[in-house]
């Protein structure tokens, strides 16, 4: 696919969304430039010439009116296509919710993002959760519900590997999925203007095997370590840092 090519494809429903993209783009390009090139045609074909001058078509005539009507026509097939290919991805990557493995929260804040991974046990609020600042750590082939938040303003949880965006909206709680499906190292963006930091906003996803993933829960889950709010602190430092440079 065209945009693999170019963002790694890392979740289950990736593929999908991208090939709806293409879907759009090759319907949308073709009669994009047919008509283009027949414009630029017709204009060369009735322009004024010596002794003749340039042919002014009303497109009253029924032999006329036909280019307009069948070409509008044929567009019209094409939008059923798109329409049902894009309410088919929408369902599956939006309406659908699989049966989670695993969950996380994700909580959008001026300027960090704050991740809470479900410890051993698989729940979220409870002991053995492991909250981490800017570091969302997956396992690869394990199916996650994200409950996503945001302490303050609007905000945009992006993750172009995944061909994931979701806005994060203040006093609300969005359920989402994904599974990612490669293992490495992509980042996490806010997609959504949130302040003078919001250039400053960004995080990493870090997919590993389910073995090296296990290994790194072990290491990091203390009990009462999800009482623990470390973004407040980060979070400041951002926001001294993008004040400083507005100042300069």
């Amino acid at each position: 696919m065209i945009i693999d090519q170019l963002v790694p494809s890392a979740s289950t429903y990736a593929a999908d969304i991208d090939w709806i993209w293409e879907l759009i783009f090759v319907l949308v390009g073709f009669w994009f430039v047919l008509s283009e090139g027949v414009f630029f045609w017709l204009l060369w074909k009735f322009r004024k010439k010596d002794g003749q001058k340039a042919q002014y078509i009303t497109g009253e005539l029924e032999s006329e009116k036909k280019w307009i009507t069948y070409p509008h026509l044929l567009v019209l097939v094409c939008d059923i296509f798109i329409v049902y290919g894009a309410v088919k991805v929408w369902y599956e990557v939006k309406q659908k919710l699989p049966e989670a493995q695993s969950m996380v929260r994700v909580v959008g804040q001026q300027w960090a993002w704050t991740f809470v991974h479900a410890g051993p046990d698989g729940a979220l609020d409870t002991a053995d959760d492991i909250t981490t600042v800017n570091e969302l750590r997956l396992a690869k082939d394990t199916l996650y519900h994200y409950k996503l938040e945001s302490k303050d303003v609007l905000h945009n949880f992006s993750v172009p590997a995944f061909r994931l965006k979701q806005d994060s909206i203040p006093g609300r709680e969005i359920t989402g999925w994904f599974e990612p499906t490669l293992v490495g190292d992509f980042s996490v963006q806010c997609a959504e203007i949130c302040g003078i930091g919001h250039g400053l906003m960004g995080a990493r996803v870090i997919i590993e095997t389910p073995e090296a993933h296990a290994a790194w829960m072990a290491a990091n889950s203390t009990d009462g370590l999800a009482e623990a709010t470390p973004a407040e602190i980060p979070s400041t430092e951002v926001a001294a840092n993008a004040l400083a440079i507005s100042e300069e």
